[in-house]
């Protein structure tokens, strides 16, 4: 069997192919484009029975890995949080880094991370992105928010951007440039408005055909959006063999430090997946207030520990019955199915 480790950047990668014994027998740059990646395939189509092991760094691996795999070559995508040798050599350089990936694939002691199929890569991509669009408007917002303070200017409106709003806004008259800056904000939160409403459709066509998603709507504080990113972050549920082993994926377990016989547990890891983390604990908000199997919980915790602490709890209690609802494919055991009802009513229409 060959093995074969690659370095991979932006614009370029470094590979070194490598038999059983270790021997090496070719070592090259290639360009990260189309043309580059296809030159590199045909160099290995002179070998037999081969696999690639690459190195989850951003998003140049997608290109390759996606190439190979049409190919039909096996690709081991590493995680480099655990790639020792890599991330504590003292001289760091890309053939160097490429030969070590390829001796410990060849040794089998590449520390693989799960790569879902297309079509879920696909649908994270269309959350992440909305995310980044609801990001964006938000900051755009506190520019506004940020003028009205300049000058002293109060609203008596809930919502400072709904219909009456905006009319509003739009008929303040600020001097210098600052009234071209609202007006300008304005016109760009219309336009990002109009992103997030065409996305969030598309993933609503998306989420009313997959049935995870219509269980996890019965959990308080979790709409169509959050259930699509919990189930297409996680993926293939079967690959956590406990729901501990979930929840320190997604990095809500509490750190460890045991030294001496003495043990100190401290805050969470956060080394994990940040989205299924970042989604949870914003339900977690929710289901504290409304969930009743949930609210007892959050109150004890809170008294001990403070508020934060808490809604960090909730997430992770919240995640554990997440595991076992997906595991099971069975509703949430607190849920009103009243709620759930309403949820997927609203869902379809979006869909619609």
């Amino acid at each position: 069997m060959v093995s074969v480790g690659v370095d991979i950047h932006k614009r370029s990668g470094f590979a070194v192919i490598k038999d059983d014994d270790g021997s090496v027998l070719g070592s090259f740059p290639f360009k990260n484009n189309r043309r580059g990646i296809s030159e590199f395939v045909q160099r290995l189509g002179g070998f037999r029975d081969v696999r690639v092991a690459v190195e989850s760094s951003g998003n140049y691996w997608v290109r390759l890995y996606e190439a190979l795999e049409e190919c039909g070559i096996r690709v081991v995508l590493t995680n480099p949080l655990k790639t020792r040798a890599i991330a504590e050599a003292r001289i760091k350089t890309d053939k160097l880094d490429a030969s070590t990936l390829a001796d410990l694939l060849r040794a089998g002691l590449v520390a693989e991370c799960y790569v879902p199929p297309r079509e879920v890569r696909d649908r994270r991509a269309l959350l992440r992105y909305r995310a980044s669009l609801v990001r964006t408007r938000t900051m755009v917002k506190n520019r506004v928010h940020a003028l009205l303070d300049k000058y002293e200017l109060n609203h008596g409106f809930s919502d400072l951007f709904s219909v009456r709003g905006r009319r509003w806004l739009e008929g303040l008259k600020l001097p210098g440039g600052d009234g071209l800056i609202l007006r300008l904000a304005l016109a760009e939160i219309e336009k990002l408005d109009a992103l997030v409403e065409d996305v969030s459709k598309a993933i609503a066509r998306e989420a009313v055909k997959d049935p995870r998603v219509e269980l996890l709507l019965g959990f308080k504080g979790i709409d169509y959006y959050t259930a699509m990113i919990v189930v297409n972050e996680i993926g293939d549920i079967n690959r956590f063999v406990s729901p501990r082993k979930l929840v320190s994926w997604a990095g809500l377990c509490p750190s460890v430090r045991q030294s001496g016989g003495k043990c100190r547990m401290g805050g969470i890891t956060k080394r994990g997946n940040k989205w299924v983390r970042w989604a949870l604990t914003q339900a977690a908000h929710q289901a504290a207030r409304h969930d009743p199997r949930l609210k007892g919980f959050f109150e004890r915790v809170s008294a001990r520990g403070g508020c934060q602490k808490a809604v960090v709890a909730v997430a992770r209690k919240m995640l554990v019955s997440i595991y076992y609802v997906l595991k099971r494919m069975e509703p949430y055991r607190g849920e009103d199915s009243r709620l759930r009802r309403r949820k997927l009513i609203r869902l379809r229409r979006r869909a619609s």
